[in-house]
């Protein structure tokens, strides 16, 4: 199955529907609530009943939902009750907000193009887990961030946009994950929007901008399309 087109309407009304998934402290939602524009957050799901991001939720008057693995026979089962509940909404757009479990193929499948996820590296370096470290012992000049569209794979999936930065000498990881969190929270929000705007788009693997995307990014210093890693190399303007 091909990734279907985002070339979804956008509407004074804010008619951008989004879900997010979360499992901890859900501080780049708390960034979406706070600079997210021209969408609404309509449900906040987790898989853990205790996530501090759910009484935020709740605080903002979202609706929240949790399904803990021990109300569930099976991991799968867990897993299959939010996937029910994400599909009930219809939302627009489907955000990974710190979400820690690995998302079922079937569930990606019926959903490509409408899952969005922010890794803490510069794709394709450094997926998975423990990328702060991972990138001072490999003596990286630069770190930073990157929104991008879920796949069956591995941080794999179409390259959105990237926020990147300078490791200082001598720097600490949880120094460098510090200065890397402030710039998920600016490029998360300013993708989403720009995604319920109309004004980020995909077809197959490829991520298309709007002119007036394309300069927003680059006065905020954010790399798209080509200036990405080289995922995104068959990313145009529109």
């Amino acid at each position: 199955m091909g990734y279907r087109g985002l070339g979804l309407l956008y509407s004074m009304q804010n008619n951008f529907p989004i879900v997010v998934l979360l499992s901890g402290r859900g501080s780049n939602f708390r960034a979406l609530t706070q600079r997210l524009s021209d969408a609404h957050i309509c449900a906040v799901i987790s898989d853990r009943t205790e996530a501090p991001g759910l009484e935020f939720a709740r605080e903002q008057g979202i609706k929240t939902f949790a399904f803990a693995r021990q109300d569930f026979p099976t991991k799968i089962a867990q897993k299959e009750a939010i996937y029910s509940a994400v599909d009930s909404f219809k939302s627009k757009l489907i955000v990974l907000a710190g979400f820690m479990q690995i998302i079922e193929a079937p569930f990606v499948e019926r959903n490509l193009g409408r899952i969005l996820n922010i890794h803490p590296s510069l794709l394709p370096r450094h997926p998975g887990l423990h990328t702060h470290e991972r990138a001072l012992e490999a003596k990286d000049e630069e770190h930073g961030c990157t929104v991008h569209f879920v796949d069956a794979g591995v941080d794999t999936g179409p390259v959105v946009a990237q926020a990147a930065t300078k490791i200082a000498p001598g720097e600490s990881a949880e120094a460098l994950a510090g200065r890397v969190l402030a710039l998920e929270h600016d490029i998360y929000p300013w993708a989403v929007s720009h995604i319920a705007r109309g004004e980020i788009s995909i077809s197959g693997r490829e991520v298309s901008y709007s002119v007036r995307c394309r300069a927003e990014a680059d006065g905020h210093g954010f790399r798209i399309g080509r200036e990405a890693c080289p995922q995104a190399a068959g990313s145009n303007g529109a």
